[in-house]
């Protein structure tokens, strides 16, 4: 029997330390090729220019979230092991439904979101209503692998400086996410081919800038959450490892 795929030591510290993890061509073969082409059909046939912005905030192909193609990239792929080696041995709630960010192509008009942290005092949401989770993961279904291609760009260590935002200058329901300092960061881009998968802490400050190239920037998300998360949501935003059991020795001054 094939050894489950999980994280080694090395990659916990590395997640510890960055809040990030990147496993490339982790996704391959007829899982990649079915998914690219539902949303490039989609987006050819179904995309509707007046709810772009809509798109932006939430997800482009909102009614093709649950079809299976999507979600065979978690499930037939090795991202549901991975998924649950960083939480173990705290349960997972199941995944059934895929979020798809697209960044179009040629400099397209589209929004560009500042630094933020997801679910946090989102303008399209009430200020005081929480849509947070525990770690993200993300597959690039298509795209350039330049930085100026509508990748996502992140702040490397960022969630340990959120933490002490959320626990020190922050309260539920004000409309600022992240602390100046954060805000005024352009950020580490991802750039990646297709088939390879991000995972990104829930904390670490995040953007996506404007798609320069002639491809459009095609990404599968999926949001994990500790099987307790809704009653831990609001104290995980200053204890980043509060939902992280298995890596609870290695945030640990001292640890080797």
């Amino acid at each position: 029997m094939p050894r489950p795929e999980i994280w080694s030591t090395d990659e916990q510290r590395r997640f510890v330390d960055d809040g990030v993890l990147i496993r490339r061509g982790l996704v391959h073969g007829t899982v990649l090729s079915r998914a690219r082409d539902l949303v490039s059909g989609w987006l050819t046939e179904a995309y509707d220019t007046a709810r772009l912005t809509a798109y932006t905030e939430r997800s482009f192909a909102p009614e093709l979230e649950e079809h299976p193609d999507l979600l065979a990239l978690y499930h037939r792929s090795s991202l549901a092991e991975l998924a649950e080696d960083l939480l173990r041995p705290a349960r997972i709630d199941p995944v059934t439904r895929a979020q798809i960010q697209i960044r179009l192509p040629h400099g397209a008009e589209q929004p560009v979101k500042r630094m933020h942290v997801d679910g946090v005092s989102c303008p399209h949401l009430d200020p005081s209503d929480l849509r947070t989770f525990t770690f993200i993961l993300g597959a690039v279904l298509d795209g350039s692998a330049t930085a100026d291609a509508g990748a996502l760009h992140y702040v490397p260590g960022g969630h340990h400086r959120m933490a002490r935002y959320f626990a020190t200058n922050w309260t539920l329901g004000q409309p600022a996410q992240t602390p100046d300092d954060i805000d005024a960061q352009e950020g580490t881009a991802f750039t990646a081919e297709p088939g390879d998968v991000i995972v990104m802490h829930h904390l670490v400050p995040h953007r996506v800038g404007i798609n320069t190239s002639s491809t459009p920037r095609v990404m599968a998300y999926f949001r994990i959450q500790h099987a307790q998360h809704p009653d831990l949501a609001l104290a995980a935003l200053s204890d980043p490892w509060l939902e992280y059991p298995a890596l609870a020795d290695l945030t640990r001054p001292g640890t080797a």
